[in-house]
């Protein structure tokens, strides 16, 4: 349905996209992921219409999007801050887009009534924004951008303001509407938690560029570039290089893996904390330097020779693994990833 091709941005000297090129389809969650200031909130700018590309063109169902001024493309844009108008009530927050096109007032009263009983506000359509959570100014946010039945909802960090517990709530409401109400939605975050529970496909961005573009369990499982694996999740990175059985790693010898790569490629291997066994065999022998444990999830930091960093392991519940006890680390070979460095 969108079709983003080469966009460019600079501002001076700084390059904010750099041959950005992406497509993102009909009814899709699509979330754009990365660290601050990687462009991710420009490129979002350019689809809203209050930026324009340097170079490169973005079409929407094969139409040319850029050629339309903001306020004539079928996109809405829920900003972070939610700018809600204090001095109107809920429904006529939600009225106001539809208003301005002057339709007729019993279509607008009906469109607001269905969009505020699909958000579960039905009930506050006369109480003002100071008088709401920040859970519920979001839905009205919300509200407000889909009455208007965009082709594409854009949505800057929309859950950032609101506290753990309720983020979690929204996370899972955002999902339920857009399934519901079937609008392509584009979401930028920072946030992996809410990229992975929320989106369809993800985008990970570094400085103006694409990284990879996957589902969220294969850009877990086989990230395709050191910054993937190092952004997103917590991984186990070992410097090396290619061979026939996994990955070469200077003072630890061959540690299993699987790749395409050809022999002697200087390579990372990546393996999850959570893909880790400890017990008495293992490629690798180390000492236990720490022990925290998080509910669910006991989180064992391994010192290994030749290596810096402290290994992590994640293991189910509570361990009995003390600080100061030696441990063997071993993995399985499909779940050591080899990344071209």
């Amino acid at each position: 349905m969108l079709k983003i091709t080469g966009v460019s941005r600079r501002f001076g000297d700084v390059t904010a996209l750099s041959d950005v090129s992406l497509e993102i389809r009909q009814g899709e969650f699509f979330a754009l992921l990365g660290p601050s200031g990687c462009g991710k909130t420009t490129l979002l700018r350019i689809l809203a219409g209050f930026e324009s590309p340097d170079e490169g063109t973005v079409t929407l169902d094969g139409e040319d999007l850029l050629a339309r001024p903001a306020h004539r493309r079928p996109v809405n844009l829920m900003f972070q801050s939610y700018a809600l108008f204090p001095h109107m009530s809920v429904a006529k927050n939600v009225a106001y887009g539809l208003e301005r096109e002057r339709l007729d007032r019993s279509e607008v009263r009906r469109r607001v009534g269905e969009v505020l009983e699909k958000v579960g506000l039905d009930a506050m359509a006369s109480r003002r924004p100071q008088q709401l959570s920040g859970g519920q100014r979001q839905r009205v946010a919300l509200a407000r951008a889909i009455v208007k039945r965009p082709r594409l909802l854009l949505l800057d960090e929309p859950l950032s303001a609101l506290d753990k517990k309720v983020r979690a709530e929204m996370q899972l409401e955002l999902k339920r509407l857009q399934d519901e109400v079937g609008i392509t939605f584009v979401v930028v975050t920072h946030d992996q938690e809410e990229a992975m529970s929320l989106a369809d496909r993800i985008a990970v961005f570094d400085t103006g560029r694409v990284e990879q573009v996957d589902a969220p369990v294969e850009l877990y499982e086989r990230p395709r570039t050191p910054f993937v694996a190092g952004f997103v999740g917590a991984n186990n990175l070992f410097a090396g290089r290619a061979c026939s059985v996994g990955l070469a790693a200077d003072g630890l010898g061959i540690l299993p893996g699987r790749s395409t790569l050809p022999d002697g490629t200087p390579a990372l291997l990546a393996v999850r904390p959570e893909r880790l066994r400890l017990g008495a065999d293992g490629v690798l022998r180390g000492e236990v330097v720490d022990v925290s444990f998080y509910g669910g999830v006991s989180h064992v930091s391994v010192l290994v020779a030749g290596r810096p960093a402290p290994v992590l392991a994640a293991v189910q519940g509570a361990t009995r693994v003390q600080a100061g006890s030696p441990v063997a680390l071993g993995w399985a070979d499909e779940d050591g990833v080899l990344i071209p460095q």
